[in-house]
């Protein structure tokens, strides 16, 4: 009875705490590897602790008041086991990667955890049952340990990449390095370019949203060909200094900033931090690159007004170098005409709504700029595909979907109910609203309502905490509230959406944001 005890808690134990530490590095994972930033959203989250807070104290009690530790540690494993059951890995939205760095991690952990139970079953077996409780309660904890054990370990191989890549790329000396930054827009213009600038040149673009120092040199590293004659490299950031380390690796030699806006307040603190941080590709452009920057950006105008004088501006007034007019947009796409000088010329696209022709005209101007003609990028202008997850356009039977679910910002939402204004019939909004807005988050979520209470014929709102204040502002904006649903999950606002009547006409939904796990 005492082995088969002993072995019993064990594996149980072993199996929980397996359990509970890769939620906990899925969660640090998602959470960019920042304990900081880790231990806020355990500050949001405690309900993680709970497993692990509940299992202690029954082990303490069980420990005090049952002698028998053979009892005690069955008892333990029963409980254990019930814990595993409730703890396994659930389904996610994006699943935790094993990369080297986390399979490393795992490594010091598992080294760590077995020193632990070696020395409780050598030292303490009477408490083992509470001290394997505390130890999966604590589990986070020795997770964040073990990642600090490995710190040093993770600088010295993330120094050999970045010097590597840096090597590749000077080593490639006729490469044209040009950085693509920007509170929103950034992505869909580095993918415009990679599609614009084939009407020339042999392109490499970073692949997906890898717009990390990291991610940044894993492209560099894996992708890099004596052939590229362009890089086009987008940069991500949500600190100050982000941008300025990307630049640090890459050494662009022009830069588009495309947006800058009340985006990552909640790391940022302030709209000044994150003005500087974006122009920080500006101030790293050497004197004979070009500055290309989205001239209807109120903010960008008013940052660069004086220091940079010089940058090619693009938008749709004709203060800009490059500007659009004679819009025409319809459900089926956007024809417009780009002024440069004397030189005008017409185009037409897939892509829908006023911000994507702000960004086509920024990818034209980059591409003339570099030597390509105007006229020249018209088939490529044709040709251009939205980008997955960023209002892109799907047929499901009778229903149009526009899928904007990578993430969302309060210009890029505001966009995004202008297109499905643009639909005839009945109009759904399927949304869990916007995140990392600081103090400015229930503000602009409530604007957000009540912009979608003017557009939509119905609003599904995903999790009732988060889209409070778009509750909120759908109420100002006058929705009446059974036209309004509020859903625990995306499958079930999904179901709700597509399930409305739309007493025979057309039916567009709108699916604004997906929060990552971690919320």
């Amino acid at each position: 009875m005492e082995s088969l005890s002993f072995m019993l808690l064990l594996v149980a134990f072993a199996v929980l705490f397996a359990f509970s530490v890769m939620h906990d590095m899925h969660m640090f994972q998602l959470n960019s590897y920042k304990p900081k930033v880790q231990f806020k959203w355990l500050k949001n989250n405690p309900k993680t602790l709970l497993v692990g807070a509940v299992l202690t104290v029954i082990c303490a009690l069980l420990t005090v008041f049952v002698k028998r530790s053979d009892l005690v540690r069955l008892i333990a494993a029963v409980l254990f086991a019930a814990a595993a059951v409730f703890q396994r890995p659930k389904k996610a939205k994006k699943p935790l990667v094993f990369t080297k760095r986390i399979v490393r991690l795992c490594v010091t952990i598992v080294i760590v955890t077995d020193a632990f139970v070696f020395a409780v079953v050598l030292l303490a077996q009477k408490y083992m049952a509470l001290l394997f409780a505390v130890c999966v309660l604590l589990s986070m904890f020795i997770m964040l340990l073990c990642n600090l054990i490995n710190r040093p370990l993770e600088k010295a191989i993330n120094r050999y990449y970045i010097n590597d890549a840096k090597k590749m790329l000077k080593d490639h000396s006729r490469l044209v390095t040009i950085g693509v930054t920007g509170s929103y827009g950034k992505t869909s213009v580095k993918f415009l370019l990679g599609t614009l600038l084939e009407a020339k040149y042999n392109v490499l673009i970073t692949p997906e949203s890898y717009n990390t120092p990291l991610g940044v040199v894993k492209t560099v590293r894996s992708s890099l060909r004596a052939t590229h004659d362009v890089f086009v490299c987008e940069m991500g950031a949500k600190n100050v200094g982000d941008i300025k380390e990307i630049c640090d690796i890459v050494s662009p030699k022009h830069g588009v900033i495309t947006s800058v806006g009340p985006q990552h307040l909640e790391s940022f603190k302030t709209l000044d931090n994150v003005k500087k941080t974006k122009f920080e590709l500006a101030d790293a452009l050497p004197s004979n690159g070009l500055l290309f920057l989205n001239g209807e950006d109120e903010n960008i105008r008013a940052y660069s007004a004086d220091k940079y004088q010089n940058a090619v501006r693009y938008g749709l007034s004709d203060t800009n170098d490059y500007y659009a007019d004679s819009l025409s947009v319809s459900s089926g796409g956007t024809s417009f005409t780009v002024h440069h000088g004397q030189e005008s010329v017409s185009f037409s696209t897939s892509l829908l709504g006023r911000h994507n022709v702000i960004n086509l005209v920024g990818a034209i101007a980059v591409c003339c700029e570099l030597g390509i003609p105007m006229k020249q990028l018209q088939p490529y202008v044709r040709k251009v595909q939205g980008v997955e997850h960023r209002l892109q356009l799907m047929r499901k039977g009778a229903v149009t979907v526009i899928d904007d679910a990578y993430n969302s910002n309060p210009a890029g939402a505001s966009a995004a109910l202008d297109v499905l204004g643009l639909f005839d019939g009945c109009r759904v909004l399927v949304t869990p609203g916007m995140i990392e807005l600081g103090d400015k988050q229930d503000e602009e979520n409530k604007a957000f309502g009540v912009h979608a209470a003017a557009v939509c014929d119905y609003v599904v709102l995903v999790g009732k905490n988060q889209t409070r204040s778009i509750y909120d502002g759908l109420w100002e904006g006058g929705m009446p509230d059974d036209r309004i649903y509020v859903a625990d999950d995306l499958t079930e606002a999904a179901r709700v959406a597509y399930d409305y009547d739309a007493k025979g006409q057309e039916k567009a939904l709108l699916f604004e944001n997906d929060l990552p796990d971690n919320y």
